[in-house]
């Protein structure tokens, strides 16, 4: 299988606890407990049990203040990738691919593009000299019957990139927004509305005024990752 993201040799071990949310104390085969750098900035709800399965890479940069990274974590016998960045090259590899048709004809792709002095965004393609803005977001977290939830914990910042969205479609851009499975159960997804409604009800307003919404499924294994098809986006009442 050809991967769109290689993991390198990963690490088993079993996850002791998570703290200071950037941090997790995992105990590796030999019984050595070492501390993982954990690079997801949200709750990781239903993948951060201790005594989970959990797979490590492990860096030799001596810059590195932590050798490890947490990378994936065992679900109830499923894959979860808790590295939340590495859904911006599954997208790529599925706009470049063609997954979704409806961006599938662009001339250029540029990554991670300023749109004001403190506001980027991950990727703006564009078609005939027009934009199309692109923004990512990583769904980690499988409520049951494959339907995954976004987000898992109040996100101010997410709704922000939802209502710059909205903005650039008002101003006569299109815009679109990603939903990336990361949980191999993962089939459909849909707002937490349980959990942040004022993010739901933003994500509502900005697809009514046009912002095109779009999820997208996710091979997940201790060797890598691998961007596969267009998935269900559910939430009728909010405008899919």
């Amino acid at each position: 299988m050809s991967w769109h993201w290689a993991f390198d040799n990963l690490e088993p071990g079993v996850l002791q606890k998570r703290y200071k949310r950037f941090l997790a104390d995992v105990e590796l085969p030999n019984g050595e407990v070492v501390v993982a750098h954990c690079p997801n900035t949200g709750a990781m709800r239903g993948c951060q049990q201790p005594g989970s399965r959990v797979w490590l890479s492990r860096s030799d940069n001596p810059k590195r203040k932590l050798a490890w990274t947490l990378e994936l974590v065992e679900d109830r016998g499923s894959f979860v990738c808790v590295h939340s960045v590495l859904a911006n090259p599954m997208v790529e590899a599925a706009l470049r691919g063609g997954i979704f048709p409806e961006l599938a004809v662009f001339d250029s792709l540029h990554r991670e593009v300023s749109l004001r002095s403190n506001t980027r965004v991950d990727f703006k393609l564009e078609v005939k000299g027009l934009p199309i803005w692109v923004e990512v977001k990583a769904v980690s977290w499988c409520v049951g019957n494959g339907l995954g939830q976004f987000p898992d914990a109040v996100s101010v910042r997410a709704r922000k990139h939802v209502q710059e969205l909205a903005d650039l479609v008002s101003s006569g851009c299109r815009a679109a927004l990603i939903f990336c499975a990361f949980h191999s159960k993962i089939q459909r997804i849909a707002p937490a509305v349980a959990i942040d409604p004022q993010y739901a009800a933003a994500l509502a307003l900005a697809i009514k005024g046009g912002v095109e919404v779009y999820g997208l499924g996710v091979d997940i294994t201790p060797q890598g990752l691998r961007a596969t098809k267009p998935l269900i986006m559910e939430g009728h009442d909010l405008g899919f």
